[in-house]
């Protein structure tokens, strides 16, 4: 069990502009935590904070226009996050990029992928756990299930988030092995959701309910907390998941369930 996330807590909340991060931001600020909001999209930010500012007054929200892929503006994050609220409760890492594509992509887009989606987590992480130390907290890295079953088509993402995904573990058993005031760790694993801009379309869920979720999971102290969504449940998510892992154990092809020898079988297990 973690309280984590509490009134008079603080949480800080990277990629807050837009989806998951601006609706755990909101809820957040309803659970009458401070909130600190990270993004690059300096006037979605501004907006932002004046919805939080309407429900826990201004002196309770920060703005930190940051990328999170640039170890200079982490570190800028971290210390306007000391200056104002001291250590935080709730760390959640949520920013990320889609930059890359296929295995052809240029190394440089590589390269900034995970930038964003593994290295920043890492170095924010090794830059709040020492202030948490004293009090606790929690941590919430925002994976993906591309990041566990992998599928083809876009490799850059799915390895930038495979690799968030080991972290995590390795981290969550580090500080478990830790004495004082515990810090956990937890891997936010969305499913289908209607994110940024994009229409909100049937069968994705609204990024509220990941939310919603992800607030239960810290406090039952959950570590994968493995979201469905309108379409997939958590029976089908299972199901792929071990049929993913079946390709090492049963000696089949990677990726077998796109495999043409494969993928009707596939299709059969997991639906």
């Amino acid at each position: 069990m973690s309280d984590a996330i509490r009134q008079g807590g603080t949480a800080v909340i990277t990629g807050a502009a837009m989806g998951i991060g601006r609706a755990a931001a909101l809820r957040l600020a309803r659970e009458g935590m401070n909130v600190v909001v990270v993004d690059r999209e300096r006037d979605r930010l501004v907006d932002l904070c004046d919805e939080i500012a309407a429900i826990t007054g201004a002196d309770q929200v920060l703005r930190v226009v940051a990328d999170m892929g640039e170890p200079a503006d982490i570190s800028g994050m971290v210390s306007a996050v000391k200056d104002r609220f001291g250590a935080p409760t709730l760390l959640m890492n949520n920013a990320v990029t889609r930059a890359g594509r296929g295995h052809d992509a240029p190394l440089a887009e590589w390269r900034a992928a995970f930038e964003v989606n593994f290295w920043g987590v890492v170095e924010t992480c090794r830059a709040f756990v020492p202030l948490m130390t004293k009090n606790g907290g929690a941590i919430v890295n925002v994976g993906s299930k591309q990041g566990i079953t992998n599928p083809p088509a876009h490799p850059v993402y799915n390895v930038a988030k495979s690799a968030l995904k080991t972290y995590s573990e390795t981290l969550e058993h580090d500080l478990r092995g830790r004495g004082g005031p515990r810090i956990t760790t937890h891997l936010l694993i969305p499913g289908w959701t209607t994110t940024g801009d994009a229409d909100h379309k049937p069968g994705a869920w609204l990024p509220d309910q990941v939310v919603d979720m992800m607030v239960d999971g810290v406090r039952n102290g959950h570590f994968y907390i493995l979201c469905p969504d309108d379409e997939t449940t958590p029976e089908m998510d299972r199901r792929r998941i071990l049929w993913g892992a079946g390709d090492i154990t049963e000696n089949r092809p990677p990726l077998s369930r796109w495999h043409p020898d494969w993928k009707e079988k596939a299709a059969e297990a997991c639906s």
